[in-house]
């Protein structure tokens, strides 16, 4: 069974943003480096026990997909939908959205070390912000119903939480045009604005 020393873990893929500021586009399929950013994604959290993918259904991606109720209802509630979709059992769930194709296994096995001090790990970006890459005891998640409405900042906070600094490009995140074209000329992702909380 695939785990990080002693903790078996699942991971939650977010995809299912609306891309207001894309235009409405599906981050998930946008390339990068000849990738999807969903591609991306699946790689860092290719050593998983379990994932799930929640959002709507790409086409010709391996992968278990699941919708929060109603669609759209954020990142919280997709992740909570996320999280009653896995198997009972896992230490650890790695959280992480589709639009930040910087986090890779690396980092994800950074973030499980530094939750097994406590409840959860963040990735931070360089002013300190918490980003939407982590690993939480599932426990911490709110259940569905309990997470619609709410913001992400309900589960970033949640328990006994550490901060994990991001090395360069780890916590950029692809929110605008603008964001995107700068990760695909290498201008110094790290720069990209981001904070999600």
């Amino acid at each position: 069974m695939p785990h990080h020393g002693a903790v078996t873990w699942a991971a939650v893929v977010l995809t299912g943003g609306t891309g207001v500021r894309l235009g409405g586009r599906d981050k998930a399929t946008l390339e990068l480096a000849g990738r999807s950013l969903l591609d991306h994604a699946l790689t860092a959290v290719a050593a998983a026990d379990e994932v799930v993918v929640v959002g709507p259904q790409v086409p010709a991606v391996d992968a278990r997909f699941v919708r929060e109720d109603p669609p759209g209802g954020g990142p919280l509630a997709g992740g909570a939908a996320g999280v009653a979709a896995l198997a009972a059992g896992h230490d650890r769930v790695v959280v992480l959205a589709v639009d930040m194709p910087g986090v890779t296994a690396a980092t994800v096995a950074r973030l499980l070390a530094a939750s097994a001090n406590g409840d959860a790990a963040w990735l931070v970006d360089g002013s300190g912000r918490r980003q939407l890459a982590g690993a939480v005891r599932p426990s911490l998640v709110p259940r569905a119903a309990d997470a619609r409405g709410s913001a992400m900042r309900l589960l970033m906070t949640a328990g006994d939480t550490r901060d994990v600094a991001g090395l360069e490009g780890e916590a950029a995140d692809v929110d605008t045009w603008d964001d995107l074209v700068r990760l695909r000329a290498g201008d110094g992702p790290e720069t990209t604005p981001g904070g999600r909380t």
